[in-house]
This record gives C-alpha cells, sequence and structure tokens, in this order.
C-alpha cells in the first residue's frame, strides 16, 4: 500500500495533470512559506534566500514533489485556553472570538472522489461563513504545497488574505497537533492585534479527507 508522501504525490499529479496548477506554482508556495517562517521562533525550516529556481533544481522525493513540496515534520506540543465572556476578557486584553466551527469529511478510499478537489472543505467554510473578502489572515494546514493551493480554492481565499503568515505545516508540522497550532496561530494574530479576522483550518488523511474550519475575529 502507497505511503502518504506517496497519496499527496498522486494526488499531486493529477493536479499539474489537470492544469490546475504548475510546478513553478508549488514552488512559489514553498518559497513563501520558507519567507515567512523566518519571523516564526517555532519553524523549524526557514530561509529568507529561497527561490521558485533554487527549489526546482533539486530532486523529487515523491515524484512529482520535492521535499521542499512536502511538510517539515517536527516534535512539540500545543495547548489553547478557551474561555467565554468577561472570563475571556479578564484573561487577555484582545481575546480572540471564535464565531464559527465546522468540521467535514470526505470518502477516504481512492476512488470515491476528484482528488483534485476538496468538497468537505468547501462546505466546512461555506458553513462558517468564511468570506473571503474579510478575512486578513487564513493559517491553513496544507500538508503540501499541492494541498495548500488545493485549500486556498476550496475555502474561498482571496489574493487580499495573507496565507500562512507563520510558514504553516511547511515550515514545522507537528505530529498530532499541527491543526490545533494553526487555530493557535490564526488566534495569536487576533489577539495581536495585527489581524481582525482569520481563518483557521486543520486536516487529516493523506489527501485532505477531513478538514476542519475555525473563523475568529477581534472586537
Amino acid at each position: 500500500w502507497p505511503d502518504a508522501h506517496a497519496l499527496a504525490a498522486l494526488q499531486a499529479r493529477l493536479l499539474l495533470d489537470s492544469g490546475a496548477v504548475t510546478l513553478e506554482a508549488l514552488a512559489e508556495v514553498a518559497v513563501r512559506s520558507l519567507h515567512n517562517a523566518v519571523d516564526n521562533p517555532n519553524a523549524v525550516r526557514a530561509s529568507a534566500e529561497a527561490t521558485p529556481e533554487e527549489l526546482l533544481a533539486t530532486e523529487p522525493v515523491a515524484n512529482p514533489l520535492r521535499a521542499s513540496d512536502l511538510a517539515q515534520v517536527a516534535d512539540g506540543g500545543c495547548a489553547v485556553v478557551l474561555a467565554a465572556g468577561e472570563r475571556a476578557r479578564a484573561l487577555c486584553e484582545r481575546p480572540a472570538w471564535i464565531r464559527g466551527i465546522d468540521h467535514r469529511i470526505d470518502g477516504h478510499a481512492l476512488g470515491t472522489r476528484d482528488l483534485t478537489r476538496a468538497p468537505s472543505a468547501a462546505m466546512a467554510a461555506q458553513e462558517v461563513g468564511a468570506s473571503s473578502d474579510r478575512l486578513d489572515i487564513a493559517e491553513i494546514h496544507g500538508p503540501t504545497t499541492s494541498q495548500e493551493l488545493i485549500l486556498q480554492r476550496e475555502l474561498g481565499i482571496a489574493g487580499g488574505t495573507e496565507v500562512n503568515p507563520s510558514g504553516g505545516a511547511l515550515a514545522a508540522d507537528t505530529l498530532m497537533a499541527s491543526g490545533l497550532i494553526r487555530i493557535a496561530e490564526a488566534a495569536a494574530r487576533v489577539g495581536a492585534g495585527t489581524a481582525d479576522r482569520a481563518l483557521a483550518h486543520a486536516t487529516s488523511g493523506p489527501c485532505l479527507q477531513q478538514n476542519l474550519v475555525c473563523v475568529l475575529e477581534g472586537d
């Protein structure tokens, strides 16, 4: 049975063959992650000098995916404190309020759906009212560059939204906690006042079978 990287590579190949993305677009996602991760002390992989041409010159690990296209495995953990009302205001100056959260699941077996799509992500985003023209940032849990591009489309992320300012899972993919970290990263920026409305996304499965979407807002 193919491993997670092989399945993700199959998904990426289908995406490339459909003409929806290019290898250059995948490399640009990897470069964005590397550049954004420079300011993240928890990132495992970061570079201010990386270029798409440099990454495309490396050999694929699971064709067509290169090492830079795959999430960087990391050790670590994450804790998120939940509070409501006046208790939340007492704990921090600017709480990040959860305005909506939804979890959807697609078919897990190969052949049950079009792997170039993630319908459950689109459904979850629609359910929580994640209007892209009102999002300042989006922390997306994309285990590969190709999956990150699929998710941007399915979640309706517009050009004015900053994607993965932390570097995302490509910079540090903490086992069993990477999705929660996306929520924590989004909440931290809302709490700091650098974002007023943020989307956080978590996934599970080698081909985006499960998707959770959370919308956070500041006062």
